[in-house]
């Protein structure tokens, strides 16, 4: 069994659906997609199916770097 490292932030990896993507980073739906598609905001993980989910330490980390390139 191989061991998943905690996210930068120290808390446990947390899988995030979309609307809680949404609701945590402000974007709608379109605009996750079509900045997923410039490369401009991370990628889902495919949980099987047709199900996929975001990682909860990448969406920290995009909105860090957001607020820091307002600060630059």
């Amino acid at each position: 069994m191989t061991a998943v490292a905690a996210s930068p932030s120290s808390q446990p990896l947390r899988f995030l659906r979309l609307p809680e993507v949404i609701a945590t980073c402000g974007l709608s739906r379109s605009s996750v997609y079509d900045a997923i598609k410039q490369g401009r905001f991370p990628a889902p993980v495919p949980l099987g199916g047709k199900s996929v989910a975001w990682l909860s330490s990448e969406i920290e980390s995009w909105m860090a770097g957001r607020i820091a390139a307002r600060r630059a």
